[in-house]
């Protein structure tokens, strides 16, 4: 079975500038089995110099250099949520001065691990909060976050509103992760494996397959928080999603997210 994560991430590495201030760092990944899942981490430059990075991905020293090439200024590492953090301390050893921003239960999770337990979080999002946390003037005034607590993974969705960008982990999937295999050697769709699961994580067909698991098994936890987080993302302008899982989805983003999640906008 292959590996989930490669073992020479700078060999399959993509980075690619999506505008100046946005970099994706795409690689492949394949969990279940070797369902091609593919793995993406974000960087964003703020207008302020400083850089925010979305779901880190390994520390390599091609990453290194994307992050230089933005002004090196990492302030702020974001978990998108409690699955997507296995790189934090990592890069936190390398930006001390940086702050974690995450969801609540990942923290806890975290301890069991003794690599990862030392491992200050910052800013955390809580659904029992009156308010969300508010991470600074700089980042506020370029992003807006929702906090889907009725996510199974409880996902924390960014709003680059300059860019009209939404940056997510496992809210739309997008397969298959075609920009992430794309220096493998291999097809993103090849296995058999992969194409049974492939409709599950995939926009195409007007989502039939998605629309199912999002329903059946992202919203499990909390239908109707999940709802209510859904209808606030709704109401927010942006052409272009970029998933961890799959294709930046470009242009019709908005229509895709609208159409992934038909049936939260009218369920409740």
């Amino acid at each position: 079975m292959a590996p989930q994560t490669p073992s020479n991430p700078d060999e399959v590495l993509v980075i690619r500038n999506v505008t100046p201030n946005i970099v994706t760092l795409s690689l492949p990944f394949s969990p279940f089995g070797g369902v091609k899942f593919g793995g993406r981490g974000t960087l964003v430059r703020l207008v302020t110099g400083s850089i925010a990075v979305f779901s880190p991905v390994p520390l390599t020293p091609l990453v290194h250099e994307a992050i230089a090439s933005l002004g090196g200024q990492i302030k702020y590492i974001a978990a998108l949520n409690i699955e997507h953090h296995l790189n934090l301390t990592a890069w936190k050893d390398a930006f001390p001065a940086a702050e974690i921003i995450a969801p609540e239960g990942l923290w806890e999770k975290r301890q069991a691990v003794a690599e990862f337990k030392d491992t200050a979080f910052t800013h955390v999002f809580r659904k029992d909060d009156h308010e969300p946390p508010k991470i600074s003037d700089e980042f506020s005034a370029e992003f807006v976050v929702e906090y889907v607590h009725g996510h199974q993974s409880k996902e924390l969705v960014f709003l680059h509103t300059p860019s009209k960008t939404l940056i997510e982990a496992d809210l739309v999937l997008n397969l298959p992760a075609t920009e992430q295999y794309s220096r493998t050697g291999e097809s993103a769709a090849s296995g058999l494996l992969n194409r049974l699961l492939k409709p599950l994580a995939s926009t195409e067909m007007s989502a039939f397959w998605q629309k199912k698991y999002v329903w059946h098994v992202s919203a499990m936890a909390d239908r109707k928080a999940f709802g209510a987080s859904v209808r606030r993302i709704a109401a927010w302008e942006f052409d272009r999603i970029i998933p961890c899982h799959g294709d930046v989805i470009e242009g019709n983003a908005r229509e895709v997210f609208l159409t992934v999640m038909e049936r939260f906008l009218t369920a409740f």
